[in-house]
């Protein structure tokens, strides 16, 4: 079983490395996609620092959206 403070890390990974780099190569149709991803990718990060459990799981419900 896999834990948050596992999960999280890797939907970040896998939305920095596979989903963002997909939609850059779409070019500026994707710029709002990458726009998005980036600010969530921001939001995940404060909220491991900050110890936020409830917007850490927020937050990886909305990165695991990313395709």
């Amino acid at each position: 079983m896999i834990v948050l403070g596992e999960a999280l890390p890797l939907e970040m990974a896998r939305v920095r490395d596979v989903a963002i780099p997909a939609y850059l190569e779409i070019g500026v149709a994707g710029s709002f996609a990458v726009q998005w991803m980036r600010a969530a990718l921001d939001e995940a990060a404060r909220a491991m620092i900050q110890g936020d459990v409830v917007a850490m799981v927020q937050v990886y419900e909305k990165l695991k959206g990313a395709e």
